[in-house]
């Protein structure tokens, strides 16, 4: 494929590239002046509409559509949230961004809060980010010493303050409302929809909450225009109404058995196998792929034969993941055993659910102990089935929790055990030949792992 322009990551090879100084330098907050000169909220919500712009935190919503669901005529407060929480394994776009581009990201809150006519913004990042939450500070300084942030700003009458926000490393915090409950002073547990945050969200008030990388898709269709992002990417496929196309530069992390692991910008459609030849450099040591996780471990798993997929937001879709994600691609060789994928996978999950919901509660806690039977040798092929039968069982898609923590834990199971079946079988014959074909009912302690 031809090597891509960056759009989103132009700037970061620049030095002091996290300033005020250089970002203005290369145009910086050029789009912003344009808007509080010329453009209502109204005009900034159709042009980022007509754009086809997508989430991109995981859930690929339409930007603009979502921002329309606010109350018309609401005479206030309405909020601004931006979720720096990057909390998926295997995820760090969002982190480049902060660290090297913060003022992109920042223009792009601007832009959004405008459009939805929030005075306050909050920006919220995980505790595990100390350079960034240094780099975002400075910058969030800079703008209100030169008149960008506060009040009356560049004279348009437009007031914004933006306030920074340390989460306390939760993955559920990544679920937006999750993430407004955390901002709240409170535990992060998701909220029960509707009421949409939209309607009653932050302090029970309108709120938008968007993904950095989609904060910085905003400034740059609003510098570059419309018909530009969308000659980038997938258009949408006529044929199928609830395709909203992939419209777009996206920054894909990959990670794993490659030779140059990093972020990297490309247009939405790239697929596994061109990401990984002409960004990652192959497969490190000279081995041969196995599986890949196509955006993030709540995605599923790709087999090598199904690298050909496109990582656009229906691509993984037709290959048995959950959805493109956070577009986070962590390649495994064949060195890589699937028990210890999975049991990795389990142990995360059952660690990271926040306990509200009891399918998700339980079902995570019990994955996690048949997983560390099948790792202790104990194991039997209908453990397999059990598993399947939680994955099925749990998460929004089943309607059986509130938010999609579920359905992340759900994803690597039944990929893993449909996809590689084999594989798991062989290893309980081989480490429990005695007992791996029984199909009587374990004792709970024996399960457990106390005898």
């Amino acid at each position: 494929m031809t090597r891509f322009e960056p759009v989103l990551l132009a700037n970061i090879e620049k030095p002091d590239c996290h300033t005020l100084k250089v970002y203005e330098a290369g145009g910086g907050y050029s789009a912003l002046r344009k808007v509080l000169g010329s453009m209502s909220p109204h005009d900034v919500r159709e042009l980022v509409k007509a754009s086809g712009l997508r989430g991109r935190g995981g859930a690929g919503f339409p930007t603009g559509l979502k921002w329309t669901f606010l109350p018309k005529d609401h005479p206030g407060p309405i909020y601004f949230c931006l979720n720096a929480d990057e909390s998926e394994p295997g995820t760090f776009n969002n982190r480049y961004l902060m660290e090297f581009d913060p003022h992109q990201v920042l223009e792009g809150v601007i832009i959004s809060s405008f459009a939805t006519r929030a005075s306050t913004a909050y920006f919220y990042m995980r505790y595990e980010y100390p350079t960034a939450w240094q780099r975002v500070q400075q910058a969030v300084e800079e703008c209100y010493a030169a008149g960008l942030l506060g009040k009356n700003i560049l004279g348009s009458g437009y007031s914004l303050d933006i306030y920074l926000h340390r989460g306390a490393a939760a993955y559920i915090c990544g679920e937006e409302t999750g993430l407004i409950e955390s901002i709240e002073g409170k535990r992060a547990w998701p909220r029960i929809k509707p009421p949409f945050p939209a309607v009653e969200g932050l302090f029970r008030k309108p709120t938008v909450v968007n993904n950095v990388e989609t904060a910085a898709c905003v400034t740059q269709i609003l510098s570059r225009g419309v018909d530009w992002f969308k000659s980038i990417g997938v258009p949408a496929d006529p044929q199928n109404p609830r395709d909203a196309g992939s419209y777009g530069p996206k920054l894909y992390c990959l990670s794993g058995h490659v030779n140059r692991p990093g972020c990297y910008e490309a247009p939405l459609g790239i697929t596994v196998n061109e990401l990984i030849a002409e960004y990652g450099g192959g497969i490190r040591g000279g081995r041969k792929a196995k599986a890949a996780i196509p955006g993030g471990i709540s995605m599923g798993l790709l087999t090598a034969s199904e690298f050909d997929c496109p990582l656009d937001f229906n691509g993984p879709g037709r290959y048995g993941c959950l959805g493109l994600g956070t577009a986070a691609v962590v390649v495994m060789d064949e060195t890589v055993s699937m028990v210890d994928f999975l049991h990795n996978s389990c142990q995360f999950f059952a660690h990271e659910s926040c306990g509200q919901c009891t399918p998700c509660r339980e079902g995570t806690a019990w994955s996690l102990r048949l997983m560390q039977r099948i790792k202790a040798g104990k194991g039997r092929w209908k453990d397999l089935d059990l598993l399947l039968e939680i994955g099925d069982n749990i998460g929004i898609i089943p309607g059986t929790t509130i938010c999609g923590l579920a359905d992340g834990a759900a994803w690597p199971l039944k990929n893993a055990i449909r996809k590689f079946r084999p594989e798991l079988e062989e290893y309980i014959k081989r480490t429990n030949p005695q007992g791996y074909a029984e199909t009587n009912a374990v004792p709970a302690l024996q399960l457990l792992g106390i005898h």
